[in-house]
């Protein structure tokens, strides 16, 4: 019961944020407060890791393609640290924004995930807590997220498994009205 009341929390919490974006993007104080509940409530955990042959196939579901990608994402920054022990940078830091374009879902979905990886090995070891997809375009295939999280920070943060790439080895992305499945090989 408890684990379905966080859940409902971060999903208002989610919302109210999307909303508030919609709104003026942060005039006044309900965007403020928005942002803060979104930096404070952990999504639910829609995601797994299974093995597959040296490397880790990561299993992401949501409710909609948007969930999704954003579980796909913590998915693979779990496999690197305990996503627990990230702070979500309070005082209010700036959100991270990461942007990605493909040609095809399947290549938007890699470059979403190539480009956070790249955030975390080339971009100063950011590591994300909170992660939101702000807008999917389906038609010019285009992401827009957004992260709250800190850099990663050796005897702070537990060393996990180094990602080395993403691959499109046994992509796939599945749709029903009600839910999408997500499935990426890293290679670590």
């Amino acid at each position: 019961a408890s684990e379905e009341a966080s859940e409902e929390a971060a999903e208002e919490a989610a919302q109210e944020a999307a909303s508030a974006e919609g709104e003026g993007g942060g005039e006044g104080d309900g965007a403020a407060e928005a942002e803060q509940a979104w930096r404070l409530a952990d999504a639910p955990c829609t995601w797994e890791h299974l093995d597959h042959t040296a490397d880790v196939q990561l299993h992401a579901w949501g409710t909609r393609l948007e969930e999704a990608f954003e579980q796909c994402a913590l998915a693979m920054f779990a496999l690197m640290t305990e996503l627990e022990t990230v702070g979500v940078g309070l005082p209010a830091a700036p959100p991270v924004e990461v942007c990605a374009q493909g040609h095809d879902l399947h290549s938007l979905l890699f470059q979403f995930l190539d480009e956070w990886l790249f955030r975390f090995t080339g971009g100063g070891g950011f590591v994300p807590r909170r992660l939101r997809v702000v807008s999917l375009d389906r038609a010019a295939f285009r992401v827009r997220s957004l992260a709250v999280g800190e850099c990663f920070e050796l005897g702070r943060h537990p060393q996990g498994t180094e990602v080395k790439a993403i691959t499109y080895s046994a992509m796939r992305i599945t749709e029903t009205p009600t839910r999408a499945d997500l499935l990426v090989i890293v290679d670590i």
